[in-house]
């Protein structure tokens, strides 16, 4: 009985460090965030609350956005995001690839809301923001959005 009751015991032991015991903790804020996927997270929910300081400091001095409008600079992008009034979002598919100081995130977006006082598509759009490790922290430096082809 002994010996049964030890088996049991040390093979819970070594299948239990396995096992995650807390929840993982979303990110709260960009220093909060340990990965690509975090880093997106923050910086849509500071959007969606307006935070546009964070928001700004998010964006690298060279950054850069490619949207179907075109191509849109730092101070272009902030006006964009600013003309955003989200009501909800829906982040997915996130793909993200780390070289050396360098986050490539690719994920899908789903946003319910208006821009420039008109709806926003409601079928999900495709992103892709490049992030930088800068002196001051992760960084923006590119980001792109497709709308996925008519069928």
């Amino acid at each position: 009985m002994v010996r049964w009751l030890t088996i049991i015991l040390l093979c819970g032991a070594a299948v239990f460090p396995g096992c995650t015991v807390w929840n993982e903790r979303p990110a709260k804020s960009f220093s909060d965030a340990t990965g690509g996927e975090g880093l997106e997270r923050v910086f849509w929910r500071e959007v969606k609350a307006q935070h546009w300081n964070e928001v700004e400091r998010s964006l690298a001095s060279n950054f850069v956005s490619v949207t179907s409008s075109g191509q849109l600079d730092r101070a272009a992008t902030l006006e964009h995001l600013k003309q955003l009034r989200l009501q909800d979002y829906s982040l997915g598919e996130f793909k993200t690839e780390l070289n050396s100081n360098t986050f490539v995130v690719t994920y899908t977006a789903t946003m319910r809301g208006s821009g420039n006082g008109q709806p926003l598509p409601e079928h999900p759009v495709h992103m892709m923001t490049v992030w930088q490790q800068q002196k001051a922290g992760w960084v923006a430096i590119a980001h792109s959005m497709v709308a996925p082809e008519p069928k």
